[in-house]
């Protein structure tokens, strides 16, 4: 596997000491087995067995660590269909660090043990594709002609897509349609305050949109927006596949990168990317160079929900919508953030907030898990789409792009006309229709 974050500029090189962050045992140690977690986990929910909720996972990476199992096929499979959603974190009255767990135990196979094909052709996608803009940029090209072509229209009323290579049929059908990719617009002059942004690897492809609307925000808010050169994808979904490693380079070079910057906050509008950095000072905690400028970098990292609930958010025109709110995994779990995308929406005149029954729920996105357990994640979209027609809301908003994208396929399915957005999307069209510039109708 080669390693880089653009296709000229290779990533730092691993420094001191070998990573590590806490102890599997100590953090193995800390589940009593109480069962809190049984009913938060989607998993569990949907089979009912307890090899797939938490409580099994964690005794299965406990059996394979001390030597009691071999991490078989079956054994791996359990670990696979974990949606690392992190409920169960919520859940959990002993604060068990579930998600470090499974990371930790992920990155064992993938770098110690056996890990099947699957798991490897996967770190090696991850690698040669997201930290890579001209490729990335390349591929979303590649994909917005095809969409134009006569050949998806004939691989879709002959069905050959889905019988010789269903896992490629599936990505396709529920991608987003790419759009013009995001620029940077110009530094708003006369704002004396300065954040920066994470522009990541996927979002400015899919939802220009979103970090536009970003920009805009806060600006209104008087800060002027920064974008340092040499950012590049988090490592979210490179840690998730148990290739820790290589999300340690790319850790790395966020560090410097955001650092350099000179910024009061690094603001975030990928609930998973932004979770991510937050953990940044865990992942380099053994590096004796990084991990202390990582701490820092994480503690003025922001999910911009979280960033903007804090301020005065002054006069806000109309929006006349009847909104519901999906919350993102890795915002309310992992970053336990529930109640700033709410306090935002309650705030906006016009939009009637209807909450789910389950809003905090994985929709079943999570990264790639959508593509590589799809019988799984459509089992979990057709319960979040229920849910959400339940409520006879036109726009779901949630604070995620996996969430974006899992929620759009979900309406398309449906046939529905209701609209996805992020929260901040919303916030920006109150913004833009203060009283000054009229009513703005979504």
């Amino acid at each position: 596997m080669t390693s880089g974050t653009r296709d000229d500029a290779p990533l730092a090189s691993a420094h001191g000491a070998a990573p590590h962050t806490h102890s599997m045992a100590e953090d193995i140690a800390r589940c009593v087995h109480c069962g809190f977690c049984l009913q938060a986990c989607p998993t569990y929910l949907q089979l009912g067995m307890e090899t797939d909720s938490p409580r099994g996972r964690i005794a299965l990476i406990d059996a394979v660590r001390t030597g009691r199992a071999e991490p078989t096929p079956a054994l791996l499979g359990h670990l696979d269909a974990c949606l690392q959603c992190r409920a169960c974190e919520t859940a959990c009255p002993s604060g068990v660090a579930y998600g470090r767990i499974m990371e930790t135990a992920r990155a064992d196979i993938v770098e110690h043990g056996s890990p099947p094909l699957s798991w490897v052709l996967r770190a090696i996608a991850l690698r040669e594709a997201l930290p890579y803009p001209r490729r990335l940029a390349a591929l979303f090209e590649a994909m917005r002609l095809y969409r134009r072509s006569p050949l998806r229209r004939v691989l879709a009323r002959t069905g050959i897509l889905r019988r010789v290579a269903p896992p490629l049929a599936r990505a396709e059908a529920s991608m987003p349609a790419p759009g013009r990719p995001f620029v940077p617009p110009p530094q708003r002059p006369g704002l004396a305050r300065s954040v920066a942004m994470l522009t990541g690897c996927v979002m400015p492809h899919l939802y220009a949109r979103t970090h536009e609307a970003t920009v805009r925000v806060l600006n209104r808010l008087g800060y002027r927006v920064v974008f340092p050169e040499g950012e590049t994808c988090c490592g979210a979904l490179s840690a998730h596949a148990g290739d820790r490693a290589f999300a340690r380079r790319l850790a790395r070079r966020n560090t410097d990168a955001f650092l350099a910057a000179g910024v009061e906050a690094v603001i975030v509008n990928s609930a998973g990317c932004g979770a991510a950095m937050k953990e940044y000072g865990d992942l380099l905690a053994g590096d004796r160079v990084y991990a202390s400028r990582a701490r820092r970098l994480s503690a003025i990292t922001r999910d911009v929900l979280e960033f903007v609930a804090g301020h005065d958010l002054g006069a806000l025109g109309e929006v006349r919508a009847v909104v519901t709110y999906q919350d993102s995994c890795h915002l309310a779990h992992a970053q336990r953030i529930a109640e700033a995308p709410r306090r935002i929406l309650r705030a906006i005149p016009g939009v009637e907030l209807r909450e789910m029954a389950a809003p905090d729920r994985c929709c079943g996105s999570a990264g790639l898990y959508s593509i590589v357990q799809r019988d799984m994640s459509q089992r979990l979209l057709d319960d979040k789409m229920d849910d959400v027609t339940a409520t006879g809301a036109g726009v779901v908003a949630t604070a995620n792009p996996g969430c974006m994208m899992q929620l759009e396929a979900g309406v398309a399915q449906r046939a529905s006309d209701a609209t996805v957005s992020h929260v901040i999307e919303l916030l920006d069209a109150a913004m833009r229709a203060a009283p000054a510039a009229g009513l703005r109708a979504l």
